[in-house]
């Protein structure tokens, strides 16, 4: 059986506390995103993305910057003048 966590209010809402080892063992962490589904009368959490840090932005760059020309429609007010 896993662990149990209670309850407790939140401002106007109600929250529960992950335990770290639980979020260790999913490679969760802070500013991670998690989309909240109703499952068989369960909660599912499950990890939509993970916040890059700087660094790891860096490492995937590859050095090329795309330029594009973008088709902005006919003028609807006074942009021409």
């Amino acid at each position: 059986m896993g662990e149990q966590v209670a309850v407790k209010p939140w401002g106007d809402s109600q929250g529960i506390r992950i335990p770290e080892n639980v979020l260790e063992k999913l490679n969760i962490g802070i500013s991670d995103i998690l989309q909240i589904e109703i499952e068989n009368d369960a909660i599912v959490l499950r990890k939509t993305m993970k916040h890059k840090t700087f660094e790891e932005r860096v490492a995937e760059y590859g050095g090329e910057v795309s330029v594009c020309d973008f088709e902005w429609g006919e003028p609807a007010g006074r942009e021409m003048l």
